[in-house]
């Protein structure tokens, strides 16, 4: 599984101590994709720095699913809540320019950040 995969990278890259938490949060972005788009394939990205690491989960879905107000008791909803809660910073960046072509949803941890905590 893709998730397993970053961890792997993270122990192997002296970043253990974020793996946990890089695991939670890319499985609930590649579980966003999967719930609220029809794209066949994405793109995962992992950039490993001396302090920090980056995960960005790039599709060919141009639209955005908003945070919802409020999240229920039930199961589900509680993806972008996780990742405002657990990353050092989070964002979607949009590609294609006037009419965007799809999207990314990225987040950076960093070494004594908040997944330290």
């Amino acid at each position: 599984m893709l998730r397993n995969l970053v961890v792997a990278l993270l122990h192997s890259t002296g970043h253990g101590a974020l793996a946990e938490t890089a695991r939670l949060l890319t499985s609930e972005i590649v579980t966003n994709v999967y719930l609220h788009t029809k794209v066949p394939a994405i793109h995962v990205e992992v950039i490993v720095a001396p302090q920090q690491v980056h995960v960005s989960v790039r599709d060919n879905e141009p639209r955005c699913q908003a945070m919802p107000p409020e999240v229920s008791d039930g199961e589900g909803g509680l993806g972008l809540f996780l990742v405002e809660e657990y990353a050092d910073a989070w964002g979607i960046t949009h590609y294609g320019g006037m009419t965007p072509t799809g999207k990314a949803v990225w987040f950076r941890l960093v070494e004594g950040g908040k997944a330290a905590s």
